[in-house]
């Protein structure tokens, strides 16, 4: 993984110290709230319903277990003993209290961490496939271009201050695993014809009050040409990108409103201007980094494969879970296990001090030190030999992080919502509670097989309802909560946006809706086909007849 050099080090440095005179000058009341607002916020630092947030970045959701356990020491020391790992592949800390912030953004800079631009108008961290460099089907490694970006990007003079948050994602693979349609620009490695590697470049992308699915506006970017192109993108948008109108000042409403061929023309305009020069990326500048990434040796045992298809055949339990947690790897005779964050009632994306310094001594054990976040708030062990995987099983399930459910309905995306934000309309987590509770049973879990629900507290859709298969959003209805059902959404290769019901669903009857819904579908479902194949062959009449008795 990507090491700082001294100018990370310097830069990260310098940060913590400005920001803890800020910090002394706004609890001395030099600074008012207003003041201190735009300062903390270039800091990662949120004020929340209750206390302020710390939202602190995971750069393409890659740690070592030095940095997991350094995470799991400030959720100990500054916090309430656990962290909440979220969408953008970062951890966030619900309750420091100010005065400690600089000192816990001391500690993070000990392990090569940092919380800079995790919020304001810039180009967020930018996430990656969690299965990057062990995919079989890989191209390339994205997590290299991702850093890559992070260089150029971390407080770029001219990308500091953008009509709106911005937001990249990278994946090397056909299958989408980053949710790349639904970014503000999504980067998939391919080849072309001719065998040369650069990217499909995917524009526009994003959920909240608008939704839209990012179009492509160039099919082939070669490599080398990569942040010359973002240049030109960012400078389009930086110069025609609305600052009179919040809801209207990201990208995809500009890509919208100048529509996609001539917002494409105004790109590859500026694009000739600054094309060849110097933001051209050096051979050697990719070779350096590419190395940070090189695979580690692997060694798997003897007999690991048949070690592995033993321990299944001689306890159920197991094999269930490797069915749901267990995915393939580009070398034979290892796996990747994706550890769910997601037991049945518990908060989603929530994981205890003790649970991450779990974590970090299964990655430094098993997996060659090396620990991903996923953008569905899960965790990844990507190098683990198959002779192990029981034992990590064994272990994990001491912990309560072995429930074999990835994927299925109880795998649920869900905000903070009004639990936490003040920008929230209702509650998010109980709803997941209530659902996750619903469908305990696991055999009836895996009988529905693959179904991804996500719930947001309010319009600005943190929890990817719009590209659910099962989407809830809470809105407030005169104080009262209630939850708008969206089907047919898909945040993958495949890319949607679901489709409204109907009516709004009181808090007490979400549930049961959500019962309603997989009922439909076990009804209507052909063979061994998924809930979304099922919807889209049928369409949402049989569903709006199930939930309201008229199609």
């Amino acid at each position: 993984m990507y090491r700082y050099d001294e100018f990370d080090r310097a830069l990260v440095l310098e940060r913590v110290e400005q920001f803890r005179g800020q910090v002394a000058r706004r609890l001395s009341g030099e600074l008012t709230d207003e003041e201190f607002k735009q300062l903390r916020l270039r800091n990662g630092l949120y004020l929340q319903l209750h206390a302020y947030m710390l939202r602190v970045a995971i750069p393409y959701g890659t740690l070592s277990s030095q940095q997991m356990r350094k995470l799991a020491h400030i959720s100990r020391t500054y916090d309430r003993d656990y962290g909440h790992f979220t969408t953008r592949q970062n951890i966030q800390y619900n309750w420091p209290k100010l005065v400690d912030v600089p000192d816990l953004l001391a500690e993070l800079a000990e392990v090569e961490m940092h919380a800079i631009q995790t919020s304001g108008n810039c180009i967020r961290n930018v996430t990656a496939d969690h299965f990057a460099g062990v995919a079989a089907d890989e191209i390339e490694d994205p997590r290299v271009y991702a850093e890559i970006i992070r260089q150029w990007s971390t407080l770029h003079p001219e990308l500091s201050f953008l009509p709106r948050k911005f937001k990249i994602a990278v994946t090397g693979t056909v299958q989408d695993r980053a949710a790349l349609r639904v970014h503000d620009i999504g980067l998939r490695i391919l080849r072309n014809s001719a065998g040369k590697i650069g990217f499909e470049v995917m524009v526009g992308g994003g959920q909240g009050r608008t939704p839209y699915i990012a179009p492509t506006i160039r099919k082939f970017l070669p490599k080398e040409h990569l942040l010359s192109y973002l240049e030109a993108i960012l400078r389009v948008y930086n110069q025609l990108g609305r600052r009179d109108n919040l809801y209207k000042a990201r990208i995809k409403i500009l890509v919208d409103s100048t529509g996609v061929e001539n917002f494409t023309k105004l790109v590859e305009e500026e694009w000739a201007e600054i094309k060849g020069g110097e933001l051209t990326l050096p051979e050697e500048e990719y070779k350096r980094i590419l190395n940070y990434f090189a695979p580690p040796i692997y060694q798997p045992s003897n007999g690991a494969v048949k070690t592995f298809e033993t321990h299944k055949t001689r306890n159920l339990d197991f094999a269930r879970w490797c069915k749901t947690n267990v995915a393939n790897h580009k070398c034979p005779g290892f796996s990747i296990i994706t550890i769910s964050l997601k037991p049945i009632g518990g908060v989603p994306g929530d994981a205890t001090a003790d649970q991450m310094d779990l974590v970090a001594e299964l990655a430094e054990k098993y997996s060659h030190d090396e620990i991903r976040v996923t953008h569905e708030q899960n965790l990844v062990l990507a190098h683990v030999c198959q002779s192990d995987i029981y034992e990590v099983w064994q272990a994990l399930a001491g912990a309560q992080l072995s429930t074999p459910n990835v994927g299925l309905i109880s795998d649920m995306i869900t905000c903070p919502g009004l639990d936490y934000c003040n920008l929230a309309n209702a509650r998010s987590i109980p709803v997941a509670q209530d659902i996750a509770k619903r469908f305990e049973d696991l055999d009836r879990q895996h009988d529905i097989g693959e179904l991804k629900v996500k719930i947001s507290g309010c319009i600005n859709a943190c929890g990817h309802h719009h590209v659910g298969h099962i989407g809830i959003l809470g809105v407030d209805k005169r104080g009262v909560e209630f939850y708008q059902i969206t089907l047919g959404g898909s945040g993958a290769e495949d890319a949607s946006l679901g489709d409204i019901v109907g009516k709004a669903f009181a808090y007490d009857e979400v549930t049961d809706a959500v019962e309603t819904i997989v009922d439909t579908y076990v009804t209507e479902r052909r063979n061994n086909e998924r809930f979304l194949d099922t919807y889209r062959r049928v369409g949402l009449g049989p569903f709006k007849e199930a939930l309201y008795g008229v199609a």
